[in-house]
């Protein structure tokens, strides 16, 4: 692959402030110094990966993206203690977040991002990629102007479909997930991220989720039988062609399930959305950014007692 570099990073770039850290990198913003373009660089300490095949796979997926709603991967500097990922930089933060912090939300700029939500799908699955983990925070904002430059990040559980395999992973958070996903029976195809990109849309239209269960077989339950409705207030002004978009994403038979490419021929996507107020939505998307983030903490304290028990 081409993009990767035997130099030194601090020859190419200036490296500053630290934007956000896992398990096993921390991500840094830094300056390009032949153009002064700012990109992210994401450092990843290999001996604290369980898998270098993992990073790898991501790797040589990503290298093969090119598209403006996918994060792009512009070089690599491997060293043998750690390799050093060189990342499109985005500054406007989580899609959801910044619905909530706007002024005016309507449908019309739900299917906007629809609109270049499935414009990437359709790009990575024509490359025969699926990305497996679409969710809210994988879905990012080039800059804190616009919510319509979205950018799909995360490819660390995406992979190339090939004809003669099925993907059996039971992988993607619960939420999101696809009742194929969850059968065992393996799926060989997009249409896995077509259901999350349907539970995302369902979530810009009223601000909650589709399946709500608290408990994982109750809420898998409710998954594999795609049971859902259009519950009143929040959905009493919300169009038909919206829901009929929803219906079409939300389907349990992934063969009859709207393709990204369906949903970008799709009425309300090519100029049907009204300019409906979504303000209900916005309301209701605070409060359910304020619960994701409070599990998404807690999942991680107590993964953190978890690995203290086992040092003990």
């Amino acid at each position: 692959m081409g993009i990767f570099r035997k130099a030194e990073i601090n020859k190419s770039y200036s490296i500053g402030a630290q934007l956000g850290s896992g398990n096993f990198a921390v991500v840094k913003k830094a300056v390009r110094k032949s153009d002064q373009m700012e990109v992210a660089i994401k450092i990843i300490d290999k001996a604290k990966v369980e898998d270098m095949n993992d990073i790898q796979r991501e790797i040589e997926i990503m290298g093969q993206i090119d598209h403006p709603n996918v994060i792009k991967l512009i070089e690599i500097f491997d060293e043998p203690k750690k390799m050093q990922l060189v990342m499109e930089l985005v500054t406007g933060g989580e899609l959801f977040d910044k619905i909530v912090a706007l002024g005016s939300y309507s449908e019309r700029d739900a299917a906007n991002v629809m609109k270049t939500l499935c414009s990437a799908l359709e790009y990575l699955h024509e490359k025969k990629i699926v990305h497996r983990d679409l969710k809210p925070e994988n879905i990012l904002l080039k800059s804190p102007n616009s919510i319509h430059e979205i950018k799909v990040a995360d490819f660390g559980l995406a992979r190339v479909v090939s004809n003669k395999e099925m993907m059996k992973t039971a992988c993607g958070t619960p939420g999101y997930v696809a009742p194929e996903v969850l059968q065992n029976k393996g799926y060989d195809s997009g249409a896995v991220d077509l259901w999350s990109a349907g539970v995302i849309l369902y979530i810009l239209l009223c601000g909650f989720p589709p399946f709500y269960e608290e408990e994982l077989p109750a809420l898998f339950e409710q998954i594999l039988k795609a049971r859902y409705d259009f519950p009143s207030p929040w959905w009493d002004n919300i169009s038909a062609n919206a829901k009929n978009l929803v219906q079409g994403l939300l389907t349990i038979d992934p063969k009859k399930r709207l393709t990204a490419t369906q949903v970008l021929a799709h009425p309300w996507i090519t100029g049907s959305a009204p300019d409906t107020s979504l303000a209900a939505a916005k309301d209701q998307l605070r409060k359910y950014n304020a619960t994701r983030k409070l599990k998404k903490a807690a999942q991680g304290i107590m993964a953190g007692a978890r690995l203290a028990k086992l040092a003990q």
